[in-house]
């Protein structure tokens, strides 16, 4: 009896033995083709080797054999979104924009169109690191978050976008103010006003805007340009006065004699006659 059961243990464990190994031509050994097994069979491969193991390039390897050799079927679709996510989760940054892409192409209407086009900005989001780097990634970020937002704005990745989106703007200005304040410590004012002007005119919704104020006025008193500075100090006053830098920007005035006011016909002027009109925020 204790024979019959042990012998029954071997011949399961020898079963078991052999379906994993059936399993493993997934991978793709020359034992067992992959033609060999349905879309279904290789999907739940691609699935089971993203969950278990840390080479999520692999299992976006294994969902692209789905739709090459099934191209037409609905797990063909389903393994091209989650191929586009395995890449990105294998930082294969490219990769995974090419098949975000191709599904955003072949399937637009489909429930996970947002999805996809969730992916792709985030290709280009996720190598958005330091301030030092070129900037043309964060531009494709905004492009492909911008389109997320305007195409797919009642999708739950909308909300993400958009929070996305005015760190990737953010990022933007605080590389004009990294290259501003590099300008005004070696007194390069005229290039560093250039820099600041940019963050105020182009980017002034965001969290720089303050600082890029406060900077200008400590440029243009450089430059002997008060009326300039005093108007840079009318706008901080006007809609940063809570801050630190309107604080800080009201001192350097007040020890130099001036007053925060718009004065003179200058940019910033202007800017703060949209400024009053409600035109500039």
């Amino acid at each position: 009896m204790g024979y019959g059961k042990s012998r029954a243990g071997l011949m399961g464990a020898f079963a078991l033995l052999m379906f994993l190994a059936a399993c493993s031509g997934l991978g793709g050994t020359k034992d067992v083709p992959l033609e060999n097994y349905t879309a279904e069979e290789i999907y739940k491969q691609a699935e089971a080797k993203l969950e278990t193991t840390r080479k999520p390039k692999d299992a976006a390897l294994l969902f692209a054999e789905v739709e090459r050799l099934y191209p037409y079927s609905e797990w063909a679709k389903r393994a091209l979104i989650m191929q586009a996510y395995a890449y990105h989760q294998g930082k294969a940054y490219d990769e995974s924009r090419a098949a975000a892409q191709r599904f955003i192409d072949f399937y637009p209407a489909d429930e996970d169109a947002a999805y996809a086009q969730y992916l792709l900005a985030l290709s280009y989001y996720d190598q958005i690191d330091l301030v030092g780097r070129d900037q043309g990634l964060t531009f494709q970020a905004l492009q492909a978050l911008r389109t997320l937002i305007e195409r797919y704005p009642d999708s739950e990745y909308a909300r993400s976008g958009i929070l996305k989106f005015d760190l990737a703007f953010n990022h933007l200005a605080s590389k004009e103010m990294e290259i501003g304040r590099y300008y005004l410590r070696r007194g390069h004012y005229a290039a560093a006003v250039n820099r600041f002007r940019v963050v105020v005119q182009d980017f002034q919704t965001t969290t720089l805007t303050p600082e890029a104020l406060y900077r200008l006025i400590e440029a243009y008193l450089s430059l002997g340009l008060a009326d300039e500075a005093q108007t840079a100090g009318a706008i901080l006053g006007h809609n940063f006065q809570s801050t630190q830098w309107y604080q800080d920007g009201f001192n350097l005035l007040i020890a130099n004699g001036l007053a925060p006011e718009a004065r003179g016909d200058n940019w910033l002027r202007a800017v703060y006659r949209q400024m009053i009109k409600g035109e500039w925020l």
